[in-house]
């Protein structure tokens, strides 16, 4: 795949200096850390090899990745190698795509508490799905959940919403005996949006008013005046008499279609290399999705580079928060067995994961475990020479004065 002619990598390297001066005690370490991981991904700062191809004679540099979660270039590889793991764990049933979004009056608590409130979203988004799916009214059986939170839209807005891949059927206990049986759920129809709605906003505003009693929410700015519980209620008293959105799409066509959809979803970032257009160190231009436009879905926006900076800057996760998570059937616990289980009784025979050791090359790894071709002949290339990172020198630790 070609070099996109514009990469955030060279938003950052042109105003990121600039801009972490400016903003300095404004950005915390995690922002840091990704600012100046996707500013040195794939250069000589990170180190990598050199390669040769006896077939062309031709040399060249593979630069080592930085393989941070929210780089742009480091995320194709990250997710063939996730969706390859998952490949074995399909099985030859509908799957359900299912959205829950967060109102936006909770959007500014939800940006100022992290951790606290994404975590909340998952836990009961799929508390929800799976006491519904459960409830013998609906489906009656215990469901697969795979989620995958995603905090912006497509102009780069804070607007945290989690996707859902659910299995459309499940495993439901037999009457009188100790043993279970597949439970399909209706053709095209997998549970009702708006009791699923109903549930996650009622659900969630408890969670969320019981964190707040509890002090586990923090607030600043324009919101600090909802450290006060009256306050705090009062904000949420409307949301209590609207629905919430949950929005359901029809099922994928087939396991694979499940896969193929997954694979833009799972390690997507904020924004793509291949959406900018433009950049004069001045402003960005970049290509967005206007869903409210039936006629002309994509436009083209011009930011500042301050603020796109901002709005990229807004979406990087609290460290070591996991944005993928699976429930139900696919819960990591009992995963194993839930699908022998369930493959039993649909008679069908587990998938074997492929052993495809074609990646992309410069990844970071060594010479024995990446598979390096030549751009011009498409041959094995050798590597002849490692090249070690370049670590810049570090000032001494300034003396405080007293």
């Amino acid at each position: 795949m070609s070099r996109p002619p514009l990469e955030v990598a060279d938003l950052f390297c042109a105003r990121g200096p600039e801009y972490r001066m400016t903003h300095r005690g404004h950005l915390n370490l995690g922002q840091l850390k990704v600012m100046s991981a996707i500013e040195r991904c794939r250069t000589s700062a990170l180190g990598g090899h050199k390669l040769h191809c006896e077939k062309c004679d031709m040399d060249t540099l593979a630069y080592n990745s930085c393989r941070n979660r929210h780089c742009p270039k480091c995320q194709a590889t990250a997710a063939e190698r996730w969706l390859e793991a998952r490949r074995a764990d399909l099985l030859p049933i509908p799957y359900f795509h299912v959205v829950f979004t967060l109102p936006e009056a909770l959007r500014p608590i939800a940006y100022q508490n992290q951790g606290t409130v994404y975590d909340l979203m998952f836990k009961i988004v799929a508390e929800t799905l799976l006491t519904i799916a459960a409830d013998p009214k609906h489906l009656g059986a215990k469901i697969g959940i795979t989620a995958v939170l995603h905090t912006w839209g497509s102009s780069l807005v804070h607007h945290p919403h989690i996707h859902c891949i659910v299995t459309g059927g499940g495993l439901a206990p037999r009457k009188g005996l100790n043993q279970d049986r597949w439970m399909k759920c209706q053709p095209n129809f997998f549970l009702p949006v708006k009791v699923l709605g109903a549930r996650f906003r009622n659900r969630f505003l408890k969670a969320l008013g019981a964190a707040h009693e509890n002090g586990e929410l923090k607030f600043f700015g324009e919101q600090k005046i909802l450290e006060e519980r009256s306050c705090f209620e009062e904000h949420l008293r409307p949301l209590r008499k609207v629905n919430w959105i949950v929005y359901a799409k029809r099922p994928f066509a087939g396991p694979e279609a499940v896969l193929t959809y997954l694979s833009r979803y799972t390690h997507r970032i904020a924004i793509s290399n291949r959406r900018l257009t433009a950049f004069d160190e001045r402003s960005v231009t970049f290509r967005y999705k206007d869903y409210r436009d039936s006629k002309t879905r994509w436009k083209s926006m011009t930011l500042a580079t301050d603020e796109f900076i901002r709005r990229f800057l807004q979406h990087v996760l609290p460290k070591g928060f996991h944005r993928i998570r699976h429930y139900g059937l696919f819960a990591n616990a009992s995963r194993n067995d839930n699908l022998a289980c369930a493959r039993a009784l649909l008679k069908v025979q587990p998938i074997e994961p492929k052993t495809d050791r074609d990646t992309i090359a410069n990844e970071g790894g060594d010479e024995k475990s990446c598979a390096f071709t030549c751009r011009q002949c498409g041959s094995p290339m050798t590597v002849v020479e490692i090249l070690l990172p370049q670590h810049a020198p570090r000032a001494p630790p300034q003396r405080q004065v007293a």
